[in-house]
């Protein structure tokens, strides 16, 4: 691997006494390989695996699976995530203990999500938002993996989410920068490298911040990170928010887990490094906007909606709690007590995806959803379990016709208890609506299923 000369200078810079061990981890060191169990779907410590220090759900790898052949990964039993930026749920859990309106701006492809919906207090609402389409429906299939209700995923450029004024308590801003910190894992950043792409990167990230400062009420939080070492994008960006209007707040954290402080800077920061710590680069900060006031809605008139029937009332653990409408042909679940900002969020943005879609209408037919067998909200009971054994699981998931020991109609596949999604069991055969963007391309059977969560 052959760093910019630019870049080691930079380094040298910032680490007089650190620089050699940083470029030595980049070019020499194996990155960390960790997972984040989704303790929703009741997992708990994968056998053996150490933890990661930040987080109780994040767990190392001794090596890196080939993951695609995992079904519980297809599941949602558990994200992977680099450690490093698990440390988003440490600060969430330290500074929110009462539900909230949650953005996740730059939200793709979803693991800084899924790990806020862990971290945040029940009830709150996430929302979690991806400008560049094709990284907004990989953002959507995690959101829809993961299973929580209480998401919405948007796709929207910062300005426009910005005229939501004062609509959030907490925004997290995982800017688009440099990627000094993937270089150890990605070579492409290696060798895009360059001053005028720090310079550009540190402009981009400016008017994101001013574009989405107005949807942050007073009082709220903004969580900026980045994946980059240099202070343009990292520490003087901190200094831009402050220029904003806003106070920097300190995270504790144990001297034992080796992040270093800022640089040059008195705003409290946090910077991993892999030569500190196990996991790739890193930089984050908190900082809460002057002022306080309680966020604000959206007036929007309402709309005389097409209202489901009985569709779906069975299908829900607690059907009362859900408003069930019908958009653009598909049945949705929305949480009746965000309810309102989910139809708010809709006349002011382009929504992707919200709550949980039941049933796609189909002619006279409902076809059950794949974000409904993938949801938590969804009641045990609703259809049955065909469970799999590891072969035709992977059948399953590459879109294949199986068969099944159930009675005809709609069934939930299976494997080890871990729900991959519905076949349509016609006695024969079962046809398979495993969605097709999602299933697994590769013909390759491996000997044994992965050992990841045991």
């Amino acid at each position: 691997m052959n760093l910019h000369e630019g870049f080691i200078e930079q380094l040298r810079g910032l680490l007089p006494d650190e620089w050699q061990a940083l470029v030595d981890a980049i070019t020499t060191s194996e990155p960390s390989v960790a997972v984040r169990v989704n303790d929703a779907r009741g997992v708990g410590v994968p056998d053996g695996a150490r933890r990661v220090p930040w987080c109780d759900q994040g767990f190392y790898l001794d090596d890196r699976p080939p993951f695609t052949f995992d079904p519980d990964w297809h599941a949602g039993r558990y994200y992977v995530q680099d450690a490093s930026s698990m440390f988003i749920a440490h600060v969430i859990r330290h500074f929110v203990h009462e539900p909230v309106r949650y953005l996740d701006l730059c939200a793709a492809p979803g693991g800084k999500t899924t790990a806020a919906m862990q971290a945040l207090p029940q009830r709150s609402l996430v929302v979690a938002n991806e400008i560049v389409p094709p990284r907004a429906r990989v953002l959507t299939d995690n959101v829809i993996r993961w299973g929580n209700p209480r998401c919405v995923v948007t796709s929207n450029v910062p300005a426009r989410v910005g005229k939501l004024t004062h609509f959030f308590d907490v925004i997290a801003t995982d800017v688009p920068c440099s990627g000094e910190g993937m270089m150890r894992k990605d070579d492409e950043a290696v060798a895009q490298w360059s001053p005028e792409l720090v310079d550009q990167c540190a402009q981009r990230q400016r008017e994101i911040l001013t574009d989405v400062w107005p949807a942050l009420r007073p009082g709220g939080l903004l969580i900026y990170s980045t994946c980059t070492y240099n202070r343009q994008e990292n520490e003087e960006m901190a200094d831009f928010i402050r220029q904003l209007g806003a106070t920097p707040l300190e995270v504790p954290v144990e001297p034992s887990w080796n992040i270093h402080p800022a640089i040059d800077s008195d705003c409290p920061c946090y910077r991993f490094m892999p030569h500190r710590v196990d996991g790739e680069g890193l930089f984050m900060a908190v900082l809460r906007k002057d002022g306080d006031a309680p966020c604000q809605d959206i007036r929007i008139k309402e709309k005389n909606t097409k209202k489901a029937d009985e569709i779906g009332k069975n299908w829900l653990k607690s059907p009362d709690d859900y408003v069930i409408d019908l958009q653009d042909d598909v049945y949705v679940a929305v949480p009746r007590d965000i309810s309102r900002q989910v139809a708010a969020l809709r006349a002011s943005l382009n929504v992707l995806h919200a709550g949980v879609e039941l049933a796609a209408v189909m002619g006279r037919k409902s076809v059950p959803h794949h974000a409904l067998a993938m949801s938590v909200a969804r009641s045990a009971d609703a259809f049955p379990v065909c469970e799999v054994d590891y072969p035709t699981a992977l059948r399953y998931l590459r879109g294949e016709s199986i068969t099944v020991d159930a009675a005809r109609g709609y069934v939930l596949i299976a494997h080890n208890g871990a729900v991959l999604g519905f076949a349509n069991n016609l006695g024969n055969r079962a046809n398979n609506l495993y969605p097709k963007p999602l299933r697994i391309l590769s013909t390759h059977l491996p000997d044994a299923k992965p050992t990841v969560i045991g």
